[in-house]
């Protein structure tokens, strides 16, 4: 059979390079103000957007250096060099002492910004742990363990990030709050189904439509143990966001400049031009990622049968509860899930992964991706009597794809717009 992994891999390549920050920044960035330009960026593209930011300022337009400054928080390993922008490396998943000390420094220097000067901020996915500001009375170490708790509980992106607004100094728009009455200037690489602008990176300079009452209800929903320090918080009506009629949107635009359904298109290019007839499930997927393998593989299984030559693509973040003991993420538990499922089925392989170079995993640059399958991975299970459902049942996924050598490394992309999921199907 036709080795299908270059062209998997072809697919998810695709759809990074349609959101880099080198390639999509420039043509939206303001012209500079009569005063300065604060960059201030956060999250994984963090590094490259500023990198890129100066690049169209310094060198293609000539602007003085002294007029641009500005700090990014980006994540452990995903920094590049620049010039004016400082940049540091943070904890995500899980916020680090670095990414308090970042984003208190984001805050003084927004508050510094005059009527005169442009605050630029560059945000992506990653940033709401890249910058962490815990509210009055709650303890860096309080926040770090409600975020772990947030990230177990197998809760959509959208609802964490509802929390973690409302214990935030710098989110829900109070970054915006800070910067007034400057000029503000909000570019965003999406990272979120239905790229909603108060949910990438908690919408630091965006109002806030959900409530301390949302945010309450979320905890009780899944059963998320807080410190008494955090409920506190929530029940505190100091800690309601911001609202859309606040002074400091009057001066305050917000634009999305890459989307996940951009990359996803660029995808699907890529397939068609191979020769696949395509379906397309979307860019905004959600769910149980073994719950959403489980139906793909329906769907995959009956193609073949029907002698259709298809891929099945889609995005958005899938979500894993966690019960077991070992490592991976939604994407590679939604690989395993097709192993089980899909399991000696020939003209059928996959792959699932990341955007940002890292699914899953302990916040390090080294990562996997996510992991693909074909014939090679279901004759290894067969050789070595491999059970995926045995290590789907300790959320073991790493380990699974390790023996069978299907983990997909790319290191950091330095962007992220969520998930690509690809099967493809030969008849």
């Amino acid at each position: 059979m036709t080795d299908r992994r270059p062209l998997l891999r072809a697919m998810f390549d695709a759809a990074v390079a349609a959101a880099h920050p080198d390639r999509i920044l420039g043509r939206h960035l303001p012209p500079p103000p009569r005063g300065r330009i604060i960059c201030l960026a956060a999250g994984k593209a963090a590094g490259a957007l500023a990198r890129a930011a100066e690049h169209h300022y310094l060198d293609e337009l000539g602007l003085d250096p002294a007029r641009l400054s500005g700090l990014a928080t980006t994540r452990h390993g995903h920094g590049v060099p620049t010039r004016r922008i400082e940049v540091i490396e943070a904890g995500h998943p899980v916020p680090d002492e670095a990414g308090l000390k970042a984003a208190s420094r984001t805050l003084d220097l927004a508050a510094a910004a005059t009527a005169d000067d442009l605050v630029l901020a560059l945000i992506s996915g990653g940033g709401s742990a890249n910058w962490v500001a815990p509210a009055e009375g709650v303890s860096f170490a309080q926040k770090q363990a409600m975020n772990k708790s947030l990230l177990r509980s197998g809760a959509p992106i959208g609802e964490m990030n509802t929390v973690r607004k409302h214990l935030s100094r710098i989110k829900g728009g109070r970054l915006a709050r800070a910067a007034a009455p400057a000029q503000i200037v909000t570019l965003a690489i999406s990272d979120v189904p239905h790229d909603d602008p108060a949910t990438i990176a908690s919408g630091p300079t965006v109002p806030d439509p959900t409530t301390l009452a949302d945010a309450r209800a979320i905890v009780a929903r899944y059963g998320i143990k807080a410190d008494a320090a955090v409920i506190a918080a929530l029940d505190d009506p100091r800690n309601e966001s911001c609202n859309p009629g606040d002074a400091p949107f009057a001066r305050a635009e917000f634009r999305i400049i890459a989307r996940p359904r951009e990359s996803l298109d660029a995808a699907i290019k890529v397939a068609r031009n191979a020769g696949y007839e395509v379906l397309d499930l979307g860019a905004d997927c959600e769910g149980e990622a073994r719950d959403v393998a489980a139906a793909h593989a329906a769907i995959a299984i009956k193609a073949r049968a029907e002698g259709r030559r298809l891929a099945i693509v889609s995005g958005g973040e899938l979500t894993v509860t966690v019960r077991g003991q070992g490592r991976g993420g939604p994407n590679q538990e939604y690989v395993l899930a097709l192993a089980a499922q899909l399991a000696g089925t020939e003209g059928i392989c996959a792959l699932a992964a990341d955007t940002d170079g890292a699914d899953g995993g302990a916040g390090d640059a080294s990562d996997p991706a996510g992991a693909m399958l074909d014939a090679r991975t279901f004759a290894k299970m067969r050789e070595l009597t491999l059970d995926p459902a045995t290590y789907l049942a300790d959320n073991d996924a790493t380990a699974f794809f390790a023996i069978t050598g299907d983990l997909v490394h790319t290191g950091p992309t330095l962007t992220n717009v969520n998930d690509v999921r690809v099967i493809l199907v030969d008849p």
